[in-house]
C-alpha cells in the first residue's frame, strides 16, 4: 500500500489550502481514510475520516467547520480542505488507509506527510 500525499506549504492564518492523498496497492473504494498531523514536539493526532462511500465523515473538534474531507473513488484520490486556517494547524498532515477511529494505533497505513505551515 502506497500513500502519496501533496498540497502542502506556507500560507498566512486566514487562509486556505487544499490536501490530496493518491492511495495504491488497495482497494480504494472499499477502504476507510483519514488525515492525522503532528505539530513539533506533539504527539500525532487525528484531523479527520471518510468512510469508504464518501457517506459518513469525522472530525476533530479543533477543525470542525473549517476543514472538509472528500473523497473520488473512480481516482483513487481524498482530498483536505482547510479553511480559515490558524498557526496551532501547523504540522505535518498524513493521511492514512484502513480505519476512521480517531486512535492513530488503529490506522495500519500511512502516507509519507506533507507539512503545512500556517504565519501569524
Amino acid at each position: 500500500v502506497q500513500l502519496q500525499a501533496s498540497g502542502g506549504g506556507l500560507v498566512q492564518a486566514g487562509g486556505s489550502l487544499r490536501l490530496s492523498c493518491a492511495g495504491s496497492g488497495l482497494i480504494f473504494r472499499s477502504t476507510n481514510m483519514g488525515w492525522f498531523r503532528q505539530a513539533p514536539g506533539k504527539e500525532r493526532e487525528f484531523v479527520a475520516a471518510i468512510t469508504w462511500s464518501g457517506g459518513t465523515t469525522y472530525y476533530a473538534d479543533s477543525v470542525k467547520g473549517r476543514f472538509f474531507i472528500s473523497r473520488d473513488n473512480a481516482k483513487g484520490t481524498i482530498s483536505l480542505r482547510m479553511n480559515s486556517l490558524k498557526p496551532e494547524d501547523t504540522a505535518v498532515y498524513y493521511c492514512t488507509a484502513g480505519s476512521t477511529s480517531t486512535r492513530a494505533d488503529d490506522h495500519h497505513y500511512w502516507g509519507q506527510g506533507t507539512l503545512v505551515t500556517v504565519s501569524s
